[in-house]
């Protein structure tokens, strides 16, 4: 992990962290479970969303495997990304 930025308001919480292509899929399944998440985006180095994945409460075991799928193809094609989540307050 290259930086962490966190934004707190009367909303939803909001954190970002930079990170390596090859540190993708484990800092995704890491802050899936934490919990308490509703959306994930994952852009490049220029700041181009390549996804954004809504994430409900009840999301568990294998409705998750075509997302982490999806973000272990994006960890393959990028060198470099931010990670934006959105928790629940």
């Amino acid at each position: 992990m290259v930086d962490t930025t966190t934004t707190e308001k009367a909303g939803p919480c909001r954190e970002e962290w930079k990170i390596r292509g090859e540190d993708l899929l484990k800092k995704i399944n890491e802050i899936i479970r934490e919990g308490n998440v509703r959306h994930i985006s994952i852009k490049d180095k220029t700041g181009k969303t390549l996804v954004d994945l809504p994430l409900t409460v009840g999301v568990v075991g294998t409705a998750l495997a075509p997302v982490l799928a999806a973000v272990g193809a994006i960890a393959a094609l990028v060198s470099e990304c931010t990670i934006s989540v959105e928790r629940q307050a």
